[in-house]
């Protein structure tokens, strides 16, 4: 018998794969008011249900938690990957949920729906005063064009509308497809009649409209954020919405939440919701049933497909991998940071020692970090190869037991819609990871902490230079590293920081006649 426990509210609907299954136990009830934790072997929750290590202590038999839902900031994720525990959860749950939400956001917002209500509701009848916009002909701009952003372009059309896309690492063929028009940020800021922001919140689109970016709107534009709080600077609004060149916000997110200090809410042109983008009766319904579903293909033996954390392997098989494992990832987020545009396809090369390995495995790990820097759900070596998939990336394995001056090494190359890229590590005893090659420049460090890479000229002082500039802004060089290809040619500088670089000094950098190209690299 598998013994379920469901610490959290969840409907038997949501629960009916595994209730019509047989040699199932399932108990509801919350785990501070059950007795006998040690007899569950999985453990269902939404997000009032902290599992944390002291919970996963009391449970020894615990081999899945399943997470009703997209977060999983009441796990701790680190402790159950310790443990041999899987978490899943249910990334496109809520999918339809937000996507309507935000256009129902919009909607209002161009038709000043909120305070036509409250303005009825007083007993007033100002008709003149809530002229709107029809949203038929206009321009919405979408930035990030993952599961959300594709069902809002649909509705988007479907009302008339044009869609414009800024996704760095949307194709060609994947926006055609679609129906979209595919712009840079740029075309989008300055063509939009409605922006609104579909993305992770990273370092990268933190404070993505911002004081400088806002400005280069058009005049009159409406910003609507239903993803995550942070993409959008609180600040930046107050002043665009007081000068009048943004006409509207519509926010379903804040940075802190709720949002009790922020200026925002002061403004009659800001319609908010309280995170209410996957609040839905289908929504939570639909997260249950995914992850019901879940559980039971993992108790059938079978292939989980939502899983957060890496399956467990024995102590033997993982630390003949671990090694090739860790350099996979740093090479995966190094690629995925330098090459900040649409991607085709992977191939991967394994050559000597990293031959003998579950490449197969390391594989679908190093895609997993690329993606990551990517996506807005949650990625690992279980759902890596079919993400990829369904962003049209192909992924190619080739291994050889031959070496080509390393005992091992593995070499990463991204074919993108405009360039290739390229990078050759190795794994040695003792000292571990190092990247032996930077599309085609030969050099040698370690993949870690705050990185900067440079291509520049080789000529005398360049290096000189960079370190001027670093020294006028108080930065020291932890290392660095050079690689040219010839004499006078092109050349390479990959440093290393105690700290990471603040956009000026990367803009300092840039102005170098020398510098042909400079991206800082966290890793």
């Amino acid at each position: 018998m598998f013994r379920v426990l469901v610490s959290d509210p969840i409907s038997r609907d949501g629960l009916e794969p595994l209730l019509e299954a047989n040699n199932i136990e399932i108990v509801q009830k919350n785990v501070s008011e059950e007795e006998n934790l040690a007899q569950y072997d999985a453990l269902f929750v939404r997000s009032a249900t902290k599992v944390t290590e002291e919970l996963m202590n009391q449970m020894p038999k615990l081999k899945i938690v399943a997470r009703a839902g997209v977060g999983v900031d009441n796990i701790d994720v680190d402790q159950a990957t310790r443990k041999g525990i899987i978490v899943i959860n249910a990334p496109d749950g809520n999918t339809i949920s937000t996507a309507e939400h935000t256009f129902a956001m919009i909607a209002s917002l161009v038709r000043h729906i909120p305070q036509a209500n409250m303005s009825v509701k007083n007993r007033e009848w100002k008709r003149s005063s809530f002229v709107g916009s029809e949203l038929h002909g206009k321009m919405l701009g979408i930035v990030g064009l993952g599961r959300i952003g594709t069902e809002l372009a649909r509705r988007a059309k479907a009302f008339g509308m044009r869609v414009a896309v800024f996704d760095p690492f949307l194709t060609k063929e994947r926006s055609e497809k679609i129906g979209v028009e595919k712009h840079d940020f740029e075309e989008l800021l300055t063509q939009a009649d409605i922006i609104t922001v579909h993305t992770p919140l990273t370092k990268e689109t933190k404070g993505l409209l911002n004081k400088e970016t806002i400005s280069k709107t058009k005049k009159g534009v409406y910003l609507v954020n239903c993803a995550r709080g942070g993409i959008i600077d609180e600040d930046a609004l107050c002043t665009y919405l007081e000068n009048g060149h943004v006409r509207g916000v519509a926010l379903d997110v804040f940075e802190v939440e709720p949002p009790e200090h922020t200026r925002l809410l002061e403004f009659e042109q800001v319609i908010a919701t309280p995170h209410l983008g996957a609040s839905t009766k289908e929504a939570q319904l639909n997260v249950a049933y995914q992850v019901s579903k879940e559980v039971l293909l993992f108790i059938q033996g079978k292939q989980v497909t939502t899983s957060i954390n890496l399956p467990a392997m024995s102590d033997e098989a993982y630390q003949k991998v671990a090694p090739y494992d860790s350099l996979a990832q740093k090479i995966g987020s190094f690629l995925s940071q330098y090459m900040n545009q649409p991607v085709q396809s992977i191939t991967i090369e394994y050559e000597g020692t990293a031959a003998e390995i579950e490449t197969a495995y390391v594989t679908k790990s190093m895609i997993a970090s690329f993606l990551k820097q990517r996506m807005d759900i949650n990625i690992n070596t279980v759902n890596a190869g079919v993400l990829a998939r369904e962003r049209g990336i192909q992924f190619i394995e080739k291994v050889s037991d031959q070496n080509s001056g390393y005992s091992n090494s593995m070499k990463v190359t991204i074919h993108g819609e405009q360039t290739t890229s390229e990078i050759k590590g190795t794994s040695i005893p003792h000292f571990g990871e190092r990247i032996v090659s930077v599309n085609g420049f030969s050099i040698d460090f370690h993949p870690s902490g705050h990185l900067l890479y440079i291509q520049h000229t080789d000529v005398p002082g360049v290096i000189g230079n960079v370190g001027r500039i670093l020294g006028n802004h108080s930065v020291n060089i932890a290392t660095m590293q050079v690689g040219r290809k010839e004499k006078g040619g092109e050349a390479i500088m990959m440093l290393s920081f105690d700290r990471p670089l603040d956009q000026p000094i990367l803009s300092a950098l840039t102005e170098l006649d020398e510098i042909v190209f400079v991206k800082a690299i966290e890793l």
